[in-house]
């Protein structure tokens, strides 16, 4: 594979600030657009009125009817982090704006499949629901909300994924995507999705003088902040302000006990908890319970105001996602060597993958991709036998697919479906993400047609590998200040990404930690004062050169009260 390319973003005007604000700092977020001190505020009073979300006013009328004359209410989500922190936090919205009867269903990946099918429908129908409401799912469910319907309920789906050529049978449909939709935040999560839904059914009873209409609906935003992150949706001005105020109430302590629970397991600060703490910590222990259990545990970790519980099941989360490390690093070994083995033209991949294997588990398919996708920089489907097919004696494939910009995923995935009718059985997901099932015999037809489209509608110049920088630190910018700075002024994610910057250094010391780190220690090439640096996943079976040229983050070590400058590099050649 060709060598990635460390490009530099361009020096643009900065505009005003106040002289508070580090010179790095501005320059930092003039790279992001956020031009002045103005744009870089982010209040709540400034989100996009949840007036502008289309068919929302139905819904709010619907779950207004419903809290009025006491109607058992059902929520069900997705299996991962989004849906789970979408289903709290309609759970909690719901009783704190005065509903009574609310209770929720999660479907088991192995059981029920994905989203609301009718095998779901047929275990909630012991809850005896009058309104079923989906979160984070929904827009692909036909067959499910048709039994919803039959089953004489009334059917909410709240979704953001895009939309297929048709729509399910439900009473109201409230999504950013549909097509025509006014809402400008085309990116809101699930679990964003859901809030402003509460929003609205708030403010529509507090103009009736209503019970729950002075609803404090800011409680949950430390669950909509989880969720938003670890979905990761593009963080426009609409979603770092929701992120920013959910970090601030967890940096305050505010969070809820099952979220203080979870930071505690995962070894980190409340009161300095990121964007990166939330992907790389929270989420993969909340998630793992879908991959390879039942998001029910996750979903009452987040429920629950039991501290004593809360640890506990903060705790059974961290044990699966122990698991579900193994699992993957097994997996995307054995997926490393499948990719070896496809060699077209000499020495070139295609400009897609779809790789497969009877062992895997669909669980932990996504993740594959990820890497996968990361590594080779091309698009990358990773297939598993569908959780319980062997038992009901059937051969669907559960895939799940990962893209680079530029690559439409979903839009591929349509087209496939266009050129080929009835070989995917489902598809659904974003631009940069996707899920599908198909049956088994079908896979190598669906692959040579979907790298054919690949190939069609991906030019080479966007599977050259490139890291984009903010450019090099001067040797009096290597600050614990500009560290600070850099740390609280996100919120950091995708769409808006977290501050990056290269140079060359000499490496002075290193040392191997475990069995893939590596601590550095650095001079930069510039002059100034010798710096710390980790690099994880570093080690490659031989001692780093004397002169390296590191992507790194500046970074804050914190260690038994201290504090202290440290590089974390993302890359090095």
């Amino acid at each position: 594979m060709k060598p990635i390319e460390i490009v530099r973003r361009s020096s643009v005007d900065v505009g005003d600030w106040p002289e508070q604000v580090p010179p790095l700092l501005r320059r930092v977020l003039a790279g992001r657009g956020i031009i002045g001190h103005d744009q870089a505020q982010l209040r709540l009073a400034q989100l996009q009125p949840p007036a502008l979300l289309g068919a929302i006013g139905d819904a709010a009328e619907l779950l207004i009817a419903a809290i009025d004359r006491d109607a058992v209410i059902v929520i069900t989500g997705d299996f991962d982090c989004d849906g789970a922190t979408g289903t709290a936090v309609a759970v909690r919205g719901l009783r704190l704006l005065g509903a009574r009867q609310v209770r929720y269903r999660v479907p088991n990946r192995s059981t029920h499949g994905y989203g609301l099918s009718p095998a779901l429908v047929s275990d909630i129908a012991a809850l005896s629901p009058n309104v079923v409401m989906t979160v984070d799912s929904g827009i692909a469910c036909h067959a499910g909300v048709a039994a919803a319907k039959a089953m004489g309920w009334q059917v909410i789906v709240t979704d953001h994924h895009l939309p297929g050529a048709q729509l399910p049978v439900a009473d109201v449909i409230v999504n950013p995507n549909l097509d025509g939709d006014r809402f400008p935040s085309k990116s809101l999560a699930g679990v964003g999705v859901m809030f402003y839904l509460l929003l609205e059914v708030r403010r529509r009873l507090r103009e009736r003088g209503a019970a729950g209409g002075e609803a404090d609906l800011s409680s949950l935003l430390d669950l909509v902040a989880i969720g938003t992150v670890a979905d990761m949706v593009a963080l426009d001005y609409n979603n770092r302000v929701l992120v920013a105020a959910g970090l601030a109430r967890i940096r305050r302590g505010l969070g809820h006990v099952g979220v203080q629970a979870l930071i505690a397991v995962c070894g980190r600060e409340h009161a300095h908890l990121s964007c990166a703490d939330i992907g790389f910590a929270l989420a993969p222990r909340l998630n793992a319970a879908g991959r390879l259990e039942d998001m029910a545990i996750g979903i009452a970790c987040l429920l629950s105001d039991d501290p004593v519980q809360a640890r506990a099941l903060a705790a059974q989360l961290d044990a699966i996602n122990g698991e579900r490390r193994v699992l993957q690093q097994q997996m995307v070994e054995e997926a490393e060597m499948l990719a070896a083995k496809i060699v077209f033209d000499g020495d070139a991949l295609p400009a897609a993958l779809c790789l497969f294997d009877a062992g895997w588990h669909p669980g932990v398919v996504g993740l594959v991709a990820s890497r996968l996708k990361d590594r080779y920089h091309r698009p990358v489907l990773a297939f598993a036998p569908a959780s319980g097919a062997a038992e009901r004696g059937e051969q669907p494939l559960r895939g799940s697919a990962r893209s680079i910009p530029g690559f439409h995923i979903r839009d591929a995935l349509a087209l496939v479906d266009a050129r080929n009718p009835g070989m995917i059985e489902r598809f659904g997901g974003h631009a940069m993400a996707a899920g599908l099932s198909l049956a088994q015999d079908a896979l190598p037809a669906f692959t040579a047609a979907f790298t054919a489209c690949a190939a069609q509608r991906i030019d080479p110049a966007m599977l050259a590998r490139r890291i984009e920088t903010d450019g090099a630190l001067q040797p009096d910018e290597f600050t614990l200040a500009n560290a600070h700075a850099l740390a609280m002024a996100g919120p950091w994610g995708q769409g808006f990404p977290e501050p990056l910057f290269d140079g060359v250094f000499a490496v002075l010391d290193w040392k191997l930690l475990g069995e893939r780190h590596l601590r550095l220690q650095l001079l930069p090439e510039a002059g100034g004062s010798v710096l710390d640096a980790i690099h994880f996943s570093g080690w490659a079976g031989q001692p780093p050169p004397a002169k390296i040229h590191a992507v790194f983050q500046l970074a804050i070590n914190r260690f038994r009260g201290r504090e202290a400058v440290q590089l974390i590099i993302q890359h090095c050649q």
